[in-house]
């Protein structure tokens, strides 16, 4: 599919629901042909995905609430307004950490999470029965997580 200009309004983005949070594609991977893309996450008190990497760079803005954000051997709460990239390669996990849930931008590029969050969507059901599925539907998304 060629790059096309698109116009998604408010409330009408293909959302799933991942891992206890809405992840919305605001900007999808065929839009730019895979070079990048662009993700709402709504992430709930203690909500959002656990250590990981991939050979992708990420950066993220908070719209509301706040995040309890880890990249590398940095962590902090981050709240409205800031700001955090996380190079390719960088270990990193957020959670919700607002009583209301947390609004987050998420960009990639090249654009490759939106396979995962698809497939993880589809197969991680029930937390925490269906957690140990996690590392496998990352490893064919180039994903490694850092669990236990």
């Amino acid at each position: 599919m060629a790059k096309h200009a698109m116009v998604v309004e408010q409330g009408r983005a293909e959302t799933l629901d991942v891992m206890g949070a809405k992840v919305s594609f605001l900007c999808p991977a065929a839009a730019t042909e895979k070079a990048w893309s662009l993700i709402e996450v709504t992430a709930p008190r203690d909500a959002g995905p656990p250590p990981h990497q991939h050979p992708w760079d990420e950066a993220y803005y908070v719209l509301e609430g706040a995040l309890r954000f880890r990249i590398g051997d940095t962590e902090r709460t981050v709240q409205r307004g800031d700001f955090l990239y996380a190079p390719a390669g960088t270990v990193h996990a957020f959670q919700g950490a607002s009583e209301q849930p947390a609004r987050v931008l998420v960009f990639d590029a090249p654009a490759a999470a939106e396979g995962f969050f698809r497939e993880a969507a589809a197969e991680v059901r029930e937390l925490p029965r269906d957690l140990a599925k996690v590392p496998e539907i990352g490893a064919r998304h180039r994903l490694q997580f850092h669990l236990g």
